[in-house]
C-alpha cells in the first residue's frame, strides 16, 4: 500500500467497520463485509480520483455486499452490542483531557443511550443516521450508497432523528 489511492482507500477503513457494525450488529460480520470490500476495491480495474469520491465508493460496495448476503441468507437478524463501534468514530466520545471526572461520566452515560437507542432503530434509519452524523457523508453521497433519491434520504434522516429522540426521551 504506497501509492495514494491506496492511502485514501485505508483512510477509510474506520469508518467503514463502522458502518458494518451499524448494519450487521455482528463484529465477525462486520469484519468479513470490510475485508470483502477492500478485495474487490483493490481489484477493481479503475478507481474513483478524489478522496470524497473514493469514501462514497467503498461504501456503496460494502452495502451491496451486505445486501447480496442478506438476498443469499434469509435467515434471522444477529444480535450483537453496538458498544463494538470504536469510541473514535463518536462524536459524544470525543477524548478531552482537559474536562473534570464528572463531564467524562455523564458524556460516557450519554453516548451509550444515544448508543442503545440507535441500536433500536429499524436498520434504513440506523445506517442513514450512521451515514450522515458519524461519517459526515452528503445526502447526495448517502443517496447513492443506499440507492435512493437525496430526497428520501432526507425524510429517512428526519424520521430517524424523531424516533431517536423520542427513544431518548422514555429513558
Amino acid at each position: 500500500m504506497q501509492n495514494a489511492k491506496d492511502m485514501a482507500l485505508l483512510a477509510c477503513m474506520d469508518g467503514l467497520f463502522g458502518y458494518a457494525m451499524v448494519i450487521t450488529h455482528n463484529y465477525a460480520s462486520a469484519a468479513n463485509l470490510v475485508q470483502e470490500t477492500y478485495l474487490r476495491a483493490l481489484n477493481a480495474k479503475e478507481h474513483p480520483r478524489n478522496h470524497g469520491e473514493v469514501k462514497g465508493w467503498l461504501f456503496t460496495i460494502l452495502r451491496n455486499i451486505w445486501l447480496n448476503q442478506l438476498r443469499r441468507r434469509r435467515t434471522a437478524r444477529e444480535v450483537a452490542d453496538l458498544n463494538i463501534i470504536g469510541e473514535s468514530n463518536l462524536k459524544l466520545a470525543a477524548d478531552d483531557s482537559t474536562a473534570d471526572p464528572h463531564t467524562l461520566y455523564v458524556r460516557d452515560i450519554v453516548t451509550t443511550r444515544v448508543r442503545e437507542a440507535i441500536s433500536k432503530l429499524p436498520t434504513k434509519f440506523r445506517e442513514i443516521i450512521f451515514l450522515r452524523e458519524y461519517e459526515e457523508l452528503s445526502y447526495k453521497e448517502i443517496s447513492i450508497i443506499v440507492g435512493c433519491p437525496a430526497g428520501t434520504v432526507m425524510s429517512r434522516l428526519a424520521r430517524a432523528r424523531t424516533r431517536l429522540r423520542i427513544l431518548l426521551a422514555s429513558t
